[in-house]
Order: structure tokens, then C-alpha cells, then sequence
């Protein structure tokens, strides 16, 4: 992984800033940062050699992290993209996650894609989810292309949403969305 105007080793910057936060935020977490392949990601190892770094925290603090649908813990990712200076389209090379909220939420994602292209092809109606952060509707977007269906994010800022429409049918104008915000 590369930033844009920096050389400097990608995990070691991580660790300098998560030390800094933890130091200066009486936050009560530890933190481990891994490789993409999940080994622990030493100094000395090149980071070309993986193609992206993740986070996980431990500690007494981490439902602060997880609370209001990992609001903190995404917070923290974002600024350690800022450290790295990441541009937004390379955000997703670094992936911070406690207590495996990431991963049950990428779960979540996917089975309720399935139920809505179920849902779309039954009722032939559109399928509008609720807000979700850019990552999330990318994940979303990624979930629904198997089904063949069209999809389009709507709507602007924390309230943009995922739509699934119907097999030859065009995105419209912004519906509402099926449930209320998660946050």
C-alpha cells in the first residue's frame, strides 16, 4: 500500500497514530495490526507485499468502538486513511474492526441483498434500503450484481441509500427508504 506523498511504511504509521489516540483518548483498548493474509504485520515487512492492512481491537472499550453502528470505530479508520494520506478511493486498503462487527455486518449485508432481489423479482417492485455509510453500499452494490438485477445509490450525504430495481427497470427518482436509519 501506497500513499500519495509519503513512502514511509503504512503500518508503522498506524501504530504511531493508534499509540497517540490510545494515549491521549483514556481510551482502554489494545490494538493488533495484521497483514492482509492475517499474520501480524512486522516492521521490516514490505508494504508492497500486501495489498492492504487491518486493525483489530481488543479491550474493555471496544463496545465504545461498536456503539451506533461502529460510528467510533469507523471515525478512527477514517483518520488513520488521513495519517496515511490515502486518497478516498484507496480508503478501503485499510480495514479497522473490533469484536468482528465488520464481519457480521458484511453477513448481515448479504443476506439481506438475497432477501431484497427475492423480494424485488416476487413483487416486481422496487426495493429501497436503509441509509448506509459509502463502504456499506459498495459492499451492498458488490452482493446485489450477482442477481442481475439493476441497483443505484440515491439521496445525499449520511442519508444516501441503496435501491434495487427490478429486471428492466431503470433507476428513478428517489423513493423513500424501507426501514429507518440504523444509527
Amino acid at each position: 500500500m501506497t500513499s500519495t506523498n509519503d513512502s514511509g511504511d503504512p503500518a508503522k504509521k498506524i501504530e504511531e497514530f493508534l499509540q497517540a489516540l490510545m494515549t491521549s483518548s483514556g481510551l482502554d483498548l489494545r490494538f493488533q495490526i495484521l497483514a492482509c493474509n492475517g499474520q501480524v504485520q512486522t516492521p521490516a515487512a514490505s508494504p508492497e507485499a500486501a495489498p492492504a492492512v487491518s486493525v483489530e481491537f481488543t479491550g474493555p472499550d471496544t463496545p465504545l468502538l461498536t456503539a451506533r453502528n461502529a460510528e467510533l470505530l469507523h471515525a478512527i479508520e477514517h483518520l488513520a486513511a488521513k495519517v496515511l494520506r490515502l486518497e478516498p478511493d484507496q480508503h478501503d486498503r485499510i480495514s479497522f474492526d473490533a469484536e468482528n462487527f465488520k464481519l457480521l455486518r458484511n453477513a448481515e449485508l448479504q443476506l439481506i441483498a438475497e432477501t431484497a432481489v427475492e423480494r424485488v423479482r416476487a413483487s416486481g417492485r422496487p426495493h429501497a434500503f436503509p441509509p448506509m455509510n459509502s463502504r456499506e453500499r459498495r459492499l451492498l452494490h458488490l452482493a446485489l450484481s450477482s442477481s442481475g438485477l439493476p441497483t443505484a445509490s440515491t439521496s445525499d450525504g449520511p442519508r444516501r441509500f441503496v435501491v434495487l430495481y427490478p429486471e428492466g427497470q431503470e433507476p428513478a427518482p428517489t423513493p423513500q427508504p424501507s426501514t429507518p436509519d440504523r444509527t
